[in-house]
């Protein structure tokens, strides 16, 4: 199992290019395989990741991840495209629904109607990552049109899959499914086996799990607990997050979060192992140390 870090938090010294780039050098000095960047409305996370891959030699780079209604899908793969090209073929392009708050509430754009959305969002955005002439009509999306970006001949693409038509649809289109407030046991029987199927049903190689979570070394767990259900109230209130949390028997998202000391965090990390996640994406919380917890994680490389 690989393991990354996530990065593209709302507040912090990463919310600039010289703090990112800096944070970007040490992820990759320490060894990790990825490092991966939230998409909020901060720094747009795909123009970010170009710079990074301007500054970087080997760590892969990957969205975690990018609403995908803001976007045309041609416009999501010429710009996913023109990141992989900056960091020499070493971007993947994690994309999602986002959620009806966020898409209606903060873009003015209608959320009806999200899987047929997706769906067809996939049969352009898909081929076109591929460098492949596209040539499709749907009810809401519609492309004619070729990539011709030389230095990039095809993005890996993820898709945030936690319902079960977004799990057929991420394996039959995808190279694998980045999730998000989902936890062990709902990884091991719910998204991985759903997912699987579908590729296999397509043809499609096993897909990639990547699993962001929440992780920290904390002395203190109960303080940890209450801070993380407070700071993170928001995800338990999102239907699709609250539908995961429920799924694995938590009431918040500490509940999914891998807290507490290194043997706590240890066991987390070999149990994703276990079930069959391919990709760890740690995103480290402020409620223990930061370096701590970045060196520990270093040391399960």
């Amino acid at each position: 199992m690989k393991i990354g870090i996530n990065s593209g938090a709302a507040s912090g010294p990463e919310t600039t290019f010289p703090g990112l780039i800096e944070r970007a050098k040490k992820v990759e000095s320490l060894g990790f395989d990825c490092f991966w960047m939230a998409h909020m409305m901060g720094l747009d996370a795909m123009t970010a990741l170009a710079v990074v891959g301007q500054q970087t030699e080997k760590i892969q780079l990957g969205t975690a991840v990018v609403p995908s209604y803001p976007r045309h899908p041609m416009v999501m793969a010429q710009q996913a495209a023109t990141t992989n090209a900056a960091a020499s073929g070493r971007f993947h392009l994690g994309i999602g629904l986002s959620h009806k708050p966020i898409i209606e509430g903060m873009f003015g754009i209608s959320y009806e109607k999200p899987a047929r959305h997706m769906r067809e969002y996939l049969n352009v955005l898909a081929p076109a990552l591929r460098n492949e002439k596209v040539s499709y009509r749907g009810e809401q999306i519609s492309a004619n049109a070729q990539l011709a970006i030389s230095e990039s001949t095809s993005v890996p693409l993820l898709v945030a899959a936690l319902g079960e038509v977004m799990l057929k649809l991420a394996g039959a289109h995808a190279d694998g499914t980045i999730t998000w407030m989902t936890g062990p046991k709902t990884l091991e029987e719910h998204i991985i086996p759903k997912i699987r199927k579908a590729a296999a049903e397509a043809g499609r190689p096993e897909p990639r799990i990547v699993a962001g979570v929440p992780t920290a070394i904390v002395s203190d767990q109960d303080a940890a607990i209450a801070r993380i259900d407070k700071g993170m109230k928001m995800y338990g209130q999102l239907d699709s997050y609250r539908a995961m949390l429920a799924r694995e028997g938590v009431s918040g998202p500490s509940g999914i979060a891998n807290i507490g000391n290194e043997a706590d965090l240890r066991r987390y990390i070999q149990r994703l192992r276990d079930i069959g996640v391919t990709d760890l994406n740690c995103a480290i919380l402020g409620v223990g140390d930061h370096d701590t917890t970045l060196e520990f994680l270093a040391s399960e490389l």
